[in-house]
Parts: C-alpha cells; structure tokens; sequence
C-alpha cells in the first residue's frame, strides 16, 4: 500500500473511511462513554471497527483518537493516559490496515477556547497537541488528520505541533454551519488560504451540514489553494429518534454528492458522523468507476515517430470531417442516441433526415448516462453504410480495458470509421444499473495517446502495425470548469498526447465562451461549442444548479420561465430560440458546433441551424 504522502501527491481520488462513533454507538457505547479510552478498553471491537472499513475500500484509515488530547481526556480522569491511548490506537488501526490501507492520526479540537477568545493559551495548546501527536507517532502513524476545527488559531497550533515532531504529511480540515462559515466566522476561502500558507500537505471540510453544505465549500477552496483537498461530510444532519441522534442520509445520496465533490476538484473523500461501512463502500464502488486505475503516461507527440517505411495521413486526408478542420471551414453535427433495442430505424431515419439538411456527421454517444444500448461501433458502421454520412463516435473508458479498446478502434477503422471523440463516459452508477462495474483501465488522455499511436503505425508497446490508422482525434473540454486552470491543464496534456480537435460542454453562457477561448488560443486546436436546445424551464435549472462546470446565465433562466408560463411547447420553442441565438453568435468563433436532439427529435435541432 502506498503512503499517506505518495497517496497524497499521486493525482489520483482517494477514500477515506466513515464514522468510527456513529459505529461504536451503534454496538451499545452511549455518550457518556470515552470513547477513545476503549483503545486500551476494547482493543477488538476497535480494531473490528477498522476493519469493516478496509473491507468496505477505504484507503485512509483514521485512528479512534478524535478526542484522545489531555483536555478532553482530562473529564475522564485520564489526561495521564494521552500518549498510551493514542500509541495504542494507532497499532490498533495498523494491524486493522494490514498494509491495504495507510494510516492517518485523528486529532480533534480540545474543546476548550484559546487565545485570545478563551483562557487557554496557544503555547498551552500547542503542547496538548504534541503529547497527542507524541503517541500517534509511537504507534506507527502515516501522517495526521486534523478534524472538525472551528478556530484557525487553534488548528494552527495542532499543525505546529504535528510539525515539531516528524515532517509526516498533515490533512487539515475546518468545520461549517448552515451559513457556510465556521463557528468564528471563517470563510471557506480564507481558511483554505491560511491552511495553505501554513504548511498542510492537503486541505478541507469535515463533519458540518452534510454533503450539499460541503460541496459549496469545494467550490470555493479549489479556486485558492493547490493542495489536494478533501471533503467529508457528516451523513445529513441529525435527526432526533426516540432518545437517538439518527443521520438519514443513505449511502446512495451520500455517493452521488462523492460524485460531484470529486467532479469540483476533491480529492479525498468519505464519510463522518452518521456514516457506517456501507456509505463508504457505495463511495469506493463510485471512485472505483471513474478513476483509471494507470494513470496516463503522456508521451508528446512530437516524440512519435512512424516506422521506416510508414508515413502518418494529414488531418485533410483522414475524413471529410477533418478536411473542413484542415480547411478552417465550419463543421456541423448533431447528437442522435443508439437505440436501446435491435432495431436501428428509428436511427436511420434521423440520419437521413440529416444528410437530407446537409449536416456534416452524425454523433453517436457510447453508453450515454450508463444505460443500456446498442453499442457506438455498431450504430456508427450502420449509419454509415445505410445513410451514407459520416459520424463521429463517441468512445468512452469506462466499460474496456486497455486490449479491448485496441481491439475496438483497430476494428472500427477496418469498418470505414474515421472521426473519434475520446470521453470518460459517466460511471454505470448514474444509470438505472446500480450494480454494473466500470473497467477504465487508462482515462481519456492515454486513449488519445494510443490513437495518436496508432495513427502512426505503432501499437501501445512501440511495436509497428503495419499501415497506419487515419482517426481524426477529437477529445472532450469544458469552459464552465469550476477549477478552469485544472481542465487547461488537462487539455494542454490532451493536446499534446495528439487530439485534433475538442468538443465543448453545453455553451449558454456567451461570455464565458469567449474568455474560454482566449485561453485555449495557444494550442492551436480546433473547438467544436456544445449547443443544447433546452426543452423546459426544468431542463434549465437543473442544467444551471445540479451539473458542475454547466453555466446557464440567469437571463437565459429568465426566457425559460417566461416562456413556461405559456405551456411546455412554448417553452420548446424559446429554448430552440436560445440554442439557435448561441449558435448565430458562436459560429463566427468556433470551428464547429455540435448540436443534441432532444429526445431524438431532430427536427428540433435542425430549428437551431436555421434548416
């Protein structure tokens, strides 16, 4: 198992367990129990608790001394057991682990007020913190986790503290209430900012209102602070049952809000009060799905070099589609779904509809929303071949490891297929198949670089092919990224692994397009802007409050509303208006648009380009 520190700066999301607590309350230990005293108490149930977590996926397991600091220990009588109790469960969680698993030392606020809002003072303590820290070390700890603090001055001490004895890593997290600060008023900028300064290997938000009042702290902290952060949200807040705190939120909600979390820039994540080993396990099961399990080895692409004998295409020779981009011609498309059963008509017919308007290829999605439907490769080759128009599929990593996916696009291109579009692909836990598992053996980014590969006659192992593949490259981008420096980066690593052209996330929001593509000039690579003719004022506002990194602006929510009031079709029909607007005033800037039919009606997006 990796350490806390590589685990730390590997890039990758990692988890972290649930509430230790809310599992020994579970088994009997009231309130008025030390809970950290049963370390010494009952070592087994402890370390049975440790376990379950292992078990359940977590990564980081933190030791059962949240409250183990001389003050709290103190109203138990056992200040004088501090370094034991703390040495005793750090081995405990050690032998938990197992080596599946790193370790990471809990420490909790003292519970007292210090300085200068309170009689204790901060050298006072900083050596509480140390004894604590001091015990953690004699048990073995990988680094330390400081927990649920309200006062920056007080966590600065523990970090100190921690400091002063080892130069382990330290995750530091503050806690917030309803209104989205801190007991003592702290912001989640500011304190992400003074964590940083400080010194804290990663940063974050534990405990609080639940996972919705953690995820708006995300968002701020990504925007100050490079450190890894993390996110660890109570299960909801408490509710009171009989003479029982119950946390209600089910590990489902709880791993759909991971989801999110992640997608705004986390990258630690688990569960606090009110979460048990299943939380933790639905959690694991989402990481598990969208994290590649080989992070991509980029190789540059002007380090990729042909065999003798074999010369690459040029992106005009590829395909129509990239002819137009070698051009700097517009190129048109539109979004068609594969069927969810056997019969491609329905399909068909759209696409004839298409050619008939003179769009230039048809997209195909691959297991769009992780629902069960006809394969991209398959719809794609049909279209193809019964219609005569060319597509763009859609291939995400989600569902084939790294010999599947060679096999696929070799195949593929064999077919007469030409232009790919490399996505992630949403995880099979969004779709109606809560149980399926994701394979996503290598992201986006390494795909494009074995296509780029392939297209100059070299397999994923350098190994020649003979006559080179002639994809045209497309990869996806997001202007709405809320960490908009971390998708730059990963589209600077997109285009250099050997994209050829990206294709934006839904476009309403005019001005942060442009911005947008300010940035993204020194690339030199072709955009393709996202139009999505909205369908309902629903639609909207879903789109502008539940999906990160999509902005709807407040006076495109405004036509909507407008227009629903007048009924649902004419609330279609402003949103083809929107989309058609957007378009009108992006073609002028992008190299192509890429339109979606809502629920397969392509005469909608026809509407948008005017046909």
């Amino acid at each position: 198992m990796p350490t806390l520190r590589e685990l730390l700066n590997d890039g990758k999301v990692h988890v972290l367990d649930g509430a230790m607590g809310t599992m020994l309350y579970g088994k009997g230990f009231f309130l008025n129990v030390c809970y950290d005293e049963l370390n010494l108490k009952q070592p087994k149930l402890v370390q049975e608790v440790h376990e379950a977590y292992v078990r359940a996926g977590a990564e980081i397991l933190e030791t059962n001394t949240f409250g183990a600091n001389p003050v709290k220990l103190g109203s138990f009588g056992l200040a004088e057991e501090t370094e034991k109790i703390n040495q005793a469960a750090a081995e405990l969680a050690r032998r938990a682990a197992a080596g599946r698993a790193s370790v990471a030392g809990a420490i909790g606020p003292l519970g007292v007020r210090i300085e200068p809002f309170g009689p204790t003072s901060r050298d006072e303590a900083f050596a509480h913190f140390r004894r604590q820290v001091q015990g953690l070390l004699a048990g073995g700890v990988d680094g330390f986790i400081l927990e649920t603090f309200s006062d920056l001055d007080e966590i600065h001490e523990a970090l100190r503290a921690a400091r002063s004895l080892c130069d382990l890593p330290v995750i530091a997290q503050m806690t917030i209430g309803t209104d989205g600060l801190t007991h003592y008023g702290t912001d989640p900028q500011t304190f992400a900012k003074r964590l940083t300064e400080w010194g804290a290997d990663a940063v974050g938000v534990n405990c609080s209102v639940g996972p919705a009042g953690l995820l708006e702290a995300v968002e701020q902290m990504v925007k100050v602070t490079d450190r890894p952060i993390s996110a660890v949200p109570n299960a909801g807040l408490p509710k009171d049952v009989g003479d029982r705190k119950i946390y209600l939120a089910s590990p489902e909600y709880m791993a759909s809000y991971a989801r999110r979390m992640i997608e705004t820039g986390a990258r630690i994540v688990g569960g606090c009060c009110g979460t048990t080993p299943e939380h933790i396990k639905k959690i694991r099961d989402y990481v598990a799905s969208v994290v590649p399990r080989h992070q991509p080895t980029v190789t540059s692409r002007e380090t990729v070099s042909p065999p003798a004998g074999v010369a690459a295409a040029t992106l005009a020779k590829r395909s129509g589609w990239g002819a137009k981009l070698a051009r700097g011609e517009l190129v048109t498309s539109v979004e068609i779904v594969p069927p969810k059963g056997v019969d491609p008509t329905p399909m068909l017919q759209q696409s004839r509809a298409l050619k008939g308007a003179g769009v230039d290829a048809v997209n195909v999605p691959d297991g769009p929303r992780a629902q069960s439907r006809m394969g991209v490769l398959p719809s794609a080759i049909l279209i193809q071949k019964e219609v005569g128009i060319e597509t763009v599929i859609h291939y995400c990593c989600r569902d084939r490891n790294l010999l599947g996916m060679l096999s696929d696009i070799l195949g593929a291109h064999a077919a007469g297929l030409r232009n790919i579009l490399i996505i992630t692909g949403d995880p099979p836990k969004m779709g109606p198949y809560p149980e399926a598992t994701a394979v996503f053996d290598i992201d986006s980014i390494g795909l494009t670089n074995l296509v780029y590969r392939l297209n100059h006659g070299l397999d994923p192992g350098n190994n020649p092919i003979g006559a080179p593949t002639q994809w045209v490259i497309g990869v996806g981008v997001n202007p709405g990224a809320v960490d908009l420096d971390r998708e730059l980066s990963r589209f600077a690593w997109k285009v250099d692994a050997g994209a050829d052209f990206a294709v934006t996330q839904p476009v309403f929001d005019l001005d942060q397009l442009e911005q947008f593509l300010k940035r993204v000039e020194p690339f030199h690579t072709p955009i393709v802007a996202g139009i999505w003719p909205l369908i309902s004022l629903r639609n909207a506002e879903f789109l502008a409050n539940e999906v990160p990194g999509v902005s709807v602006p407040e006076s495109v929510l405004a036509r909507m509303r407008q227009a629903q009031e007048k009924g649902k079709e004419a609330a279609l029909a402003e949103g083809v208006a929107i989309a058609r607007d957007m378009f009108e005033q992006v073609k002028g800037t992008v190299q192509g648009v890429q339109v979606s039919a809502p629920f397969g009606r392509v005469e909608v997006a026809l509407e948008v380009f005017g046909a």
